[in-house]
């Protein structure tokens, strides 16, 4: 049996990267070897564009590879793909995780494999709990906890390419959390659409204060523990505990704010105002002084007034933003935002460009901070390795790979520090 990766493409998310790696495990068992897979991103137009545009240049690349699209985008728009003449087989985010998908992609089979398998994601309620032994740096590791999401924002298509919230028992997660540190991994990420409804369809109801507090009790020989996007209006008491009291709890959470008016909050349908945001950062600051925020900003939504950005823009004052991650409007087909009245693509492209401005003086902030400070800092190659907060390090000498190093920061180029 050919146990060669495939080739996969991923695009999007930290989620579809953990995917991406358990499809390259699956594909590979199942002998696929000579594949293409173009693992799809939906979050915007743009991005469903990008994908089009990948699969064809992928085509080109490798004329007589079986060429397989598969994420969020081949969820929402199966027949967009399918219409692609580079496109051998379209599948779910369902039927992508399923050992059988992939069985049925092998050559003596694939003739009396439909071309699009793409169930009804609504309908999904389990969570899909294939264990891999990390992806990208050999110095950090991430689990998926959670799938889907219960709610319903205005601008989001994502509920409709990953279905409703459900969750991985929290035994399935330590288990694999055990697995990782006995591999040698020094730091494990816990990741998920909307981490923080984890556990609401488990029994019992469990928070994802809960989850942190047990893996870091069950599991006293992981050195860190950090925790991808979370939606600050339903952080739980446990976990802002933990925040407090466990340094093994990385000093780092990116918060999915998306605006800092209240009424575009309200048409977002958001379930936070201004002053929630607000409060959440200060109280996770008192709680841990050295902790750092990024966050999720959407400009230019529709209706959105000068006076309305201006109260996004000083979000990243007023929260003490660190790491911006911002989003100019792009209508989604198919989500209520898009039926709203639109603002002009050129006040929306310099909206982001302000914020985004906005998100690299209150890096540059940071870092200039940092001069001086002593930082355990976890080395990802050679020569670079990140902080607790996650900030980039570079060294002038070389360190082990997944080693904790202290050092010293000496210095930055406004976007790395340097030890």
């Amino acid at each position: 049996m050919n146990r060669q990766a495939p080739i996969i493409a991923t695009m999007g998310c930290r989620l579809n990267a953990y995917e991406s790696e358990a499809m390259k495990e699956l594909a590979g068992i199942a002998g696929l070897g000579d594949a293409v897979v173009v693992n799809t991103c939906a979050v915007t137009a743009e991005a469903v564009r990008k994908a089009r545009q990948e699969i064809r240049r992928l085509r080109r690349a490798h004329p007589g590879a079986t060429l397989i699209v598969t994420g969020c985008a081949a969820q929402v728009e199966p027949e967009t793909f399918a219409a692609m003449p580079e496109v051998d087989r379209v599948i779910g985010n369902a039927e992508k995780m399923r050992p059988d998908t992939w069985a049925r992609m092998t050559p003596d089979l694939i003739g009396e494999t439909e071309r699009v398998q793409v169930e009804d994601i609504m309908s999904v309620r389990e969570t899909a709990g294939h264990l891999i032994d990390g992806f990208g740096t050999r110095s950090r590791a991430h689990v998926q906890v959670q799938n889907g999401c219960d709610h319903r924002c205005t601008f989001c298509i994502i509920p409709y390419g990953r279905g409703n919230s459900r969750s991985v028992p929290a035994g399935v997660v330590v288990e694999q959390v055990k697995r990782l540190v006995g591999a040698g991994y020094n730091e494990v990420v816990l990741t998920g659409v909307d981490l923080t409804s984890w556990g609401a369809d488990l029994p019992g109801a469990p928070r994802l204060g809960d989850l942190v507090r047990r893996i870091l009790r069950l599991v006293p020989d992981l050195p860190r523990l950090r925790i991808s996007s979370i939606d600050s209006i339903e952080a739980d008491e446990a976990l802002m505990e933990t925040i407090a009291t466990e340094p093994r709890l990385m000093p780092h959470l990116h918060l999915s704010l998306q605006a800092g008016d209240d009424m575009i909050l309200k048409r977002m349908k958001r379930r936070h105002l201004r002053d929630d945001a607000i409060r959440f950062c200060e109280e996770a600051r008192r709680l841990r002084p050295d902790i750092v925020f990024g966050a999720d900003i959407i400009a230019g939504f529709p209706t959105e007034t000068e006076a309305m950005f201006e109260n996004s823009l000083k979000l990243v004052e007023d929260c003490g933003l660190t790491w911006l991650h911002v989003f100019p409007f792009s209508a989604r087909k198919g989500t209520p935002a898009a039926r709203m009245p639109q603002l002009d693509g050129g006040i929306v492209r310099v909206r982001a460009a302000r914020l985004r401005a906005a998100g690299e003086a209150a890096l540059e902030a940071h870092l200039n901070d940092q001069i001086g400070r002593r930082h355990e800092i976890l080395m990802e190659a050679p020569r670079m390795g990140r902080t607790a907060q996650f900030a980039p390090v570079r060294f002038a000498t070389d360190h082990e790979p997944g080693a904790i190093i202290p050092a010293t920061i000496t210095g930055h180029d406004g976007a790395v520090l340097t030890a």
